[in-house]
């Protein structure tokens, strides 16, 4: 069985007016509903102190009161904001922490409905990312467990600029990012690994560059992997500048997945960014993704 962590307020936090998709959550957990081999689990809030391991509390603070400028509202999106806008931040963060919890204890794969917001800086929110889970997943895991070498596999279409920046010191994460350099964010930070697609590339070339640069990191040598998994790699989705197919995204994920199986590395699930045209698009993709995860946990424990 595969645990994810889902809440109504993903969706409902988020005004119908806003540019941002939301209602792709809600479609997602209504197609994962009727999967036996996943759990939908609620998710619970993160804590003040949890964030800190990550953000600067007045930032923290500042968010919490609902007091951040017009500027920095802005510059993360989601506007207009709702009163959820609070609640709807915190379980998302908690979900990923409950997701790391799971995975670690079971060495297995577990995930979140939500999360991968891989442009939140220490101190400020950007591209719809408030407080960024993987960086926070990521110190939470290194509180338990000191000598851990963890993995921030970023394949989503834009670069983790947060996530890099974040994790910047820490030399036992190292963060790769695979995504296509003409897109957001424009001002690009130095993960340990940073690949800069073409416009365009296509499964084939994806594939091949994905897989020389899990032989170049070593991928099977971590201790945990942090996967932001998004779909906005589609060829249709609104956002994003390469031209993968649904099938390709499959053979990505696989790659992944097969570390689980291989080598028994635990594995977190972001579900990171999708904007394809119609949505529906982007819901097969993460229905894709989840499908896949919760057929790794069932076939490592046959």
């Amino acid at each position: 069985m595969l645990p994810l962590f889902y809440h109504p307020i993903y969706t409902e936090g988020i005004d119908p007016s806003a540019r941002f998709p939301r209602e792709r959550y809600r479609l997602l957990a209504e197609r994962l509903h009727k999967h036996e081999t996943i759990e939908l689990r609620e998710p619970r809030l993160a804590t003040r102190d949890e964030l800190a391991l990550a953000h600067d509390l007045r930032y923290i603070d500042t968010f919490l009161a609902n007091q951040l400028d017009e500027k920095a509202m802005r510059r993360i999106g989601l506007r207009p904001w709702t009163p959820a806008i609070v609640e709807r931040t915190l379980r998302i963060a908690g979900g990923s922490l409950q997701a790391l919890d799971l995975a670690l204890e079971t060495r297995g794969i577990a995930g979140n409905l939500a999360g991968g917001t891989h442009h939140a800086y220490r101190d400020f929110g950007s591209g719809y990312c408030i407080f960024n889970d993987v960086a926070l997943c990521a110190l939470n895991a290194l509180q338990q467990k000191k000598d851990q070498r963890i993995l921030s596999l970023d394949l989503d279409v834009h670069q983790g600029d947060g996530t890099a920046s974040i994790l910047a010191r820490e030399p036992r994460v190292f963060t790769c990012s695979i995504h296509a350099q003409s897109n957001f964010p424009f001002r690009k930070q130095r993960s340990d690994l940073d690949i800069g697609l073409e416009d365009q590339l296509g499964d084939l070339s994806y594939m091949e560059i994905l897989e020389r640069a899990m032989d170049e990191i070593e991928a099977d040598r971590f201790d945990l992997i942090l996967f932001q998994a998004g779909v906005d790699t589609l060829a249709e989705d609104a956002l994003g500048n390469l031209a993968l197919t649904r099938e390709g995204l499959r053979k990505r994920n696989q790659k992944v997945f097969e570390l689980n199986a291989q080598h028994g590395i635990p594995i977190v699930i972001f579900m990171g960014g999708g904007y394809a045209k119609p949505i529906e698009l982007t819901v097969d993709a993460f229905e894709d993704l989840f499908q896949q995860a919760a057929q790794a946990v069932s076939s490592a424990r046959a």
